[in-house]
């Protein structure tokens, strides 16, 4: 698929429905069924029985009751949206109904949509046809997705800004320089004898701004992926040495049970926060040592391997206790892995003796008491820098690429590059326009300008379903 044309876009013919929110048992109050094609209006009329006069015009709502047009019961009270062609999300005729939450009401109004015709869409497939149909170009469908599943202000900010076309910008930008120094160089081969000669100093220059962009925005990937993607934290260390404690005065609650015995935490315990923007998952381990329990030594087997995945690792040791041999021990099997090691319980020993504790490597430190919610501060902040993420706060990032769109800039990068060696070889323009082209096309790619179906079944397969 390149570009966008008629045949390429949905049959208007077709039309698809899906449950737009998420539903679970006695939560939601509100749980939405929408429909979009030539026919959802139609079935809107056949299931949706509006009292009195209210027109059935765009952009207004209407009360009434979804009925089964088989028995004529009704199957919930609620509010209808019309929303007609092409003044809304796929630029095809939708239709929300907008039902009680929960289970039931939502799944009992899909039923009776797809009853009456509508197909049940494929994940990402009402997004996919506001591609389609011109309504968003691919940086924007992405935005979507990355909006959707934002797990930080931060990442919804950067997300809210692709979707609003703020990467679309300088893309196309740069595809159209791209597009315009290759116009030039085909018009010398196919007019030589008629037009002046090529004046390489600019194209130099030219090719020289567009490679300056592009490093400008892969250099927001890595950002980009740590928003998205957020960063496993693992705390690691001996039985009672406030692990636990430690996740409960970061959590600000109880997550885990903390007590004065060893070996308390038998399995791996979860807690999802946001430090500096970046979503964090931070699982407090089971304290590692020898045991003869059974279900402490999976508790233990589990933790060893949770510090092995972990992006970063906290090793806590107790300040009291100083460095031990079980400590050395535990370092030795972590020190691969991004470390900062936590002092915790500073509050048990004099005021200087947990700074004078000496320990034999040069890592990141943090004292803490966790017992009275010191030192969660700085935690936070060495972690930031630990990861580097510390610039986040400072950057003012606008938008970020993701993996898929930061390899078709390496790909445009690279193909410059050899632009760049051609002139510098001197070779003939012909060459030059082979690598111009697949710069084009993988500038293109970005914003869906030049796209293949099998792209398009990859990008749009990770939606939701009824987005």
């Amino acid at each position: 698929m390149k570009g966008k044309s008629p045949e390429n876009a949905p049959s208007q013919g077709e039309t698809i429905a899906a449950i737009a929110t998420a539903i679970a048992p006695q939560q939601g109050s509100v749980g939405i069924v929408r429909l979009s094609g030539a026919e959802a209006v139609a079935i809107a009329h056949k299931l949706f029985h509006a009292p009195g006069k209210q027109p059935w015009e765009s952009h207004r709502i209407l009360y009434g009751h979804v009925r089964d047009p088989r028995t004529q019961q009704p199957v919930d009270e609620a509010l209808l949206l019309l929303m007609l062609a092409p003044r809304s999300y796929t630029r095809e005729d939708v239709v929300e109904f907008h039902c009680h939450g929960g289970l039931m009401a939502v799944q009992q109004v899909l039923q009776l949509c797809l009853s009456q015709g509508a197909r049940l869409a494929e994940p990402g497939e009402f997004t996919l046809r506001a591609f389609l149909n011109g309504r968003l170009d691919l940086t924007q469908a992405e935005g979507v997705a990355d909006l959707v599943a934002a797990q930080s202000g931060l990442a919804a900010k950067t997300a809210l800004a692709g979707l609003q076309g703020k990467l679309t910008q300088p893309i196309r930008q740069l595809r159209s320089t791209c597009l315009n120094v290759l116009a030039e160089v085909e018009a010398r081969i196919d007019f030589e004898d008629d037009l002046p000669p090529l004046d390489e100093k600019t194209v130099r220059s030219q090719l020289a701004a567009v490679l300056t962009e592009i490093e400008r925005l892969l250099a927001t990937a890595e950002s980009g992926e740590l928003l998205r993607t957020g960063l496993k934290v693992a705390i690691v260390g001996r039985p009672n040495v406030g692990k636990s404690s430690l996740l409960n005065a970061w959590s600000r609650c109880d997550r885990a049970i903390v007590t004065d015995l060893p070996g308390t935490t038998r399995d791996v315990v979860e807690s999802q926060l946001v430090v500096g923007g970046i979503p964090i998952q931070v699982l407090d381990t089971a304290g590692i040592r020898e045991a003869s329990d059974p279900v402490e030594q999976m508790g233990i087997a589990r933790s060893r391997q949770v510090a092995q995945s972990a992006d970063l690792v906290l090793l806590t040791i107790d300040a009291a206790a100083g460095w031990t041999e079980a400590d050395q021990q535990l370092y030795e099997s972590v020190q691969e892995t991004c470390l900062i090691l936590v002092v915790n319980k500073v509050d048990l020993v004099a005021a200087d003796a947990a700074s004078q504790l000496l320990l034999p490597y040069n890592v990141p430190t943090v004292h803490t008491a966790a017992a009275n919610q010191q030192g969660i501060d700085a935690l936070e902040q060495a972690i930031l820098s630990a990861i580097h993420a510390d610039r986040l706060t400072t950057a003012n990032l606008e938008f970020t690429v993701n993996q898929r769109q930061g390899a078709a800039l390496t790909a445009a990068r690279n193909a410059l590059h050899q632009v760049q060696q051609t002139i510098e070889n001197q070779l003939p323009l012909d060459f030059w326009t082979i690598d111009l082209r697949s710069a084009i096309a993988a500038l293109g790619s970005i914003t869906g300008d030049e796209i293949t179906e099998s792209m398009l079944d990859e990008i749009f397969s990770r939606f939701c379903i009824g987005k």
